[in-house]
């Protein structure tokens, strides 16, 4: 018999980790500039509509179905889930229909995607980004998810690394793509000589309040049952991300002499993004510490870009990529069987230094596979359709360019007939006066 309980909690849950991707999108377009606003909340979005069609057609087959290929994909048995609509499944040990469990799997796909479009934000073609993120979902995402999430995928199976929520599989895997993708894409235009700075702090704080909001649903959905294993996730989701946000805030006072509002919400980030795979297999005090490892290391990661002259727009590398590198290799530290029998001890807990080497072992073979892979698909999309868009559109504003609109349209009106101040929002200026 469906448990009607848990049924509900997961369908909530999904729609939270929905929510993600307009919040994620808020987050993305204040932090670049006014004339790139809609574009990377456009790449963001349109995560939605591709990565969901794709899902129903054969995503959700490869990455959960029955193992084919030595535990590193799924069958194409149920492509378009056809049949299905009155089958269930036992998650945590609760019935739960299989749509459902569907549904909340296809949301995660979308969020890892959208993750990427931050590398590349102000200078990327929206039909060819597109493209690719039908493409790398299909040839990167969906194997890494089977490889972690599913029962029989190797990482799982084999190396019995713990991950409850998608360290490896959202987090190490958009931080590798994106850095392959900054790297085929290049530097924008001026960096880093130039100042880009946030265009709109507001939007990036609303956008990470709503990122922490949907967070629950990512962390304590994954116990797949309103059962002790939610509670315990959303706990420990709550205290990492407050964790992290003090210690980016402080690093920011010793290292800058002031705490910044984006420095409050990446640090927040940061810390959700920490603990992500350990959420259920540490206690509150363990997740306090992954968080505020993951607020530091990353709030001191963010200029390693310009140390290594990679453009990462904005700073998924340092942010997601590091911060859940760090936080599946702090399960081997702080990992408990006592919050989750399923789990392991960590180091710090008895268990010696095995947890910690798989660990290590399913984060970097993500890392690799995901890097590679990207780098490939990126260059052979931007030699032959053309990744980035041309210089003077990202001058001139890359809105206007593959939109044809201004996030703020009554600036340009205003602007056009000679009433809008210089350098008011959405109008022209020479480059060297941009900022972000």
């Amino acid at each position: 018999m469906v448990d009607t309980g848990s049924t509900t909690w997961l369908l909530v849950s999904a729609a939270l980790v929905m929510l993600m991707t307009p919040g994620l999108a808020l987050f993305y377009g204040g932090m670049v500039r006014a004339r790139s606003v809609l574009n990377v909340m456009a790449m963001t979005f349109v995560c939605l509509a591709t990565v969901g069609l794709i899902w129903v057609a054969y995503g959700y087959s490869l990455a959960f179905g029955s193992d084919w290929l030595a535990g590193l994909l799924g069958t194409l048995r149920l492509a378009g889930l056809r049949g299905l609509a009155e089958q269930t499944v036992t998650l945590g040990g609760a019935v739960v229909p299989l749509y459902a469990f569907v549904a909340f799997q296809m949301m995660f796909a979308i969020i890892t995607v959208a993750l990427l479009a931050g590398a590349i934000a102000e200078r990327a073609r929206f039909w060819t980004w597109t493209l690719f993120s039908v493409v790398w979902v299909t040839l990167v995402y969906l194997p890494v998810a089977h490889w972690v999430f599913a029962p029989d995928g190797w990482i799982a199976a084999k190396l019995h690394v713990l991950d409850f929520a998608g360290g490896t599989v959202v987090e190490v895997n958009s931080g590798a793509a994106a850095l392959a993708l900054a790297l085929v894409l290049g530097r924008r235009h001026g960096w880093p000589r130039q100042a880009v700075r946030p265009h709109n702090l507001p939007f990036v704080m609303f956008g990470a309040g709503l990122l922490w909001f949907g967070w629950f649903g990512f962390n304590a959905g994954s116990a797949l049952a309103a059962k002790n294993l939610a509670a315990t996730s959303f706990l420990n989701t709550a205290v990492a991300g407050a964790a992290a946000v003090v210690g980016w805030l402080l690093v920011e006072q010793i290292r800058d002499g002031k705490p910044t509002t984006l420095g409050a919400a990446s640090g927040a980030v940061a810390g959700l993004v920490g603990i992500t795979p350990g959420c259920a297999f540490v206690e509150p005090l363990g997740a306090i510490a992954i968080g505020a490892v993951a607020g530091v290391a990353c709030a001191f990661a963010v200029s390693l870009k310009y140390r290594f002259g990679f453009d990462d727009s904005l700073d998924v590398v340092a942010v997601h990529g590091l911060g859940g590198f760090a936080g599946t290799l702090l399960i081997g530290l702080f990992a408990t069987a006592d919050v989750n029998p399923q789990g392991a001890n960590g180091l710090f807990y008895g268990g010696g230094f095995g947890q910690l080497w798989r660990q290590t072992a399913g984060t970097l073979a993500v890392l690799g596979y995901s890097f590679a892979v990207t780098l490939l698909i990126g260059w052979v999309m931007h030699k032959v359709l053309g990744f980035r868009i041309d210089r003077e559109a990202e001058i001139d504003g890359v809105d206007e360019a593959e939109h044809a609109e201004g996030a703020y349209e009554l600036a340009i009106q205003s602007g056009r007939r000679g009433s809008a101040p210089a350098g008011a929002p959405g109008t022209s200026r020479p480059a060297r006066e941009e900022t972000r």
